[in-house]
């Protein structure tokens, strides 16, 4: 049998967290074996952790060197992790240990010196994170909720904001990427979420698609706002992006938002159970290419414009995770919930992003996401 091995905290490792179900700040040892879930902590943590986790089986870390120590030829100063690990591992004769690629690699190390048979994994760990209940359902679209606040705060800001000068004045001061930000974030955190990094960006710097955004936003020129905060009860994610302009838009900006929306619509209508997830992405390239938009390489400025991304992603504990939804050849499940978030980026026009949340069903989705798409701000 293979043995599934973590050293790790709940703060750095959503894998941790969600075998876990407890938040446990400082590293520890998580095994997996069979059906039986053990974890390793210290004795500030062992009460908490037993009483509220999910493991089966929980070991203080001094009660456990003392047990090693009484069953093996070892001194208790010379039991660490390694040999905690060695312990667990020839409890069950033949198994291998199973390890994540981004496992410690000092540890590692140790381990190998013990001789253990090792496997590393590449791709997801806890492959099961993919397929949410019901309950996480909720808590992502709690997530999302919060995220909709942003949004009403975002797009009161820019409907109050003057034009003068080529800039955008909010109670009598400059409306830069920096207080639209903040007045994004606090919205949020007011209802129960964490934003970080919410991209703010106007114009030409919307061009880079992580780019948050920076200085004075401008009338006439595509602004992207995308919100992903984490829950602070669930520490479930949510993710939604929208695109505004304050003023008065040009044909080709127009004729960007509608081309991004209209591929939007047309990557949720292919989703459902077992269709493959490149089919929902080359819909949203075939679409782009039909309304002329082509992706490719400025050599002079050395950038890219076009559509320059994938259409998706898994969305829970982390903000990137199983499943992609791009080029990548695997197939949409029911209980997966992934984002839609086609884009095109042109600097000599502008940016525009459409991104929502959606579970995959037997036979379509579910929208777990939810806010206006009007764009222009008079």
């Amino acid at each position: 049998m293979k043995i599934k091995c973590l050293y790790t905290s709940t703060e750095k490792s959503s894998d941790a967290l969600y075998l876990s179900g407890v938040s446990i700040p400082d590293d520890f040892l998580l095994i997996l074996a069979g059906r039986k879930r053990i974890a390793v902590v210290n004795q500030l943590e062992y009460s908490r952790v037993k009483a509220h986790s999910k493991f089966t089986r929980v070991y203080e870390l001094n009660a456990l060197k003392a047990l090693i120590a009484s069953r093996t030829n070892l001194e208790l100063n010379c039991i660490r992790v390694p040999e905690m690990i060695a312990f667990f591992q020839e409890s069950y004769p033949g198994s291998t240990l199973l390890i994540p690629y981004d496992f410690p690699s000092g540890l590692l190390s140790a381990l190998q010196l013990l001789k253990l048979p090792i496997e590393i994994k590449e791709g997801p760990f806890v492959a099961e994170r993919a397929i949410k209940t019901s309950k996480e359902v909720a808590a992502i679209k709690a997530a999302n909720r919060a995220i909709s606040y942003g949004f009403r705060a975002a797009q009161a800001a820019l409907s109050a904001a003057k034009v003068k000068k080529n800039r955008l004045y909010l109670d009598g001061n400059i409306l830069s990427s920096e207080c639209l930000r903040n007045l994004i974030d606090v919205a949020v955190f007011e209802r129960g979420a964490v934003a970080q990094s919410t991209i703010v960006a106007c114009g030409k710097q919307a061009c880079d698609p992580h780019q948050i955004g920076y200085g004075p936003l401008k009338p006439n020129e595509l602004i992207i706002i995308d919100i992903f905060p984490r829950s602070k009860k669930s520490a479930y994610y949510g993710d939604m992006t929208r695109t505004f302009l304050k003023g008065s838009a040009s044909d080709a900006q127009r004729a960007i938002v509608r081309s991004v929306k209209n591929a939007h619509n047309r990557a949720l209508s292919k989703i459902k159970h077992r269709v493959k997830a490149s089919s929902v992405h080359s819909t949203v390239v075939a679409c782009f290419e039909k309304d002329g938009f082509f992706t490719g390489r400025d050599s002079q400025s050395d950038t890219f414009h076009g559509f320059i991304h994938s259409t998706g992603h898994g969305l829970g504990l982390d903000i990137h995770e199983s499943p992609r939804v791009s080029t990548a050849e695997n197939y949409l499940k029911k209980g997966h919930v992934i984002t839609i978030e086609p884009g095109l980026y042109y600097p000599n026009i502008g940016a525009c992003r459409i991104e929502d949340v959606v579970l995959v069903t037997e036979a379509g989705y579910d929208k777990l996401s939810s806010y206006p798409y009007e764009w222009i701000i008079a």
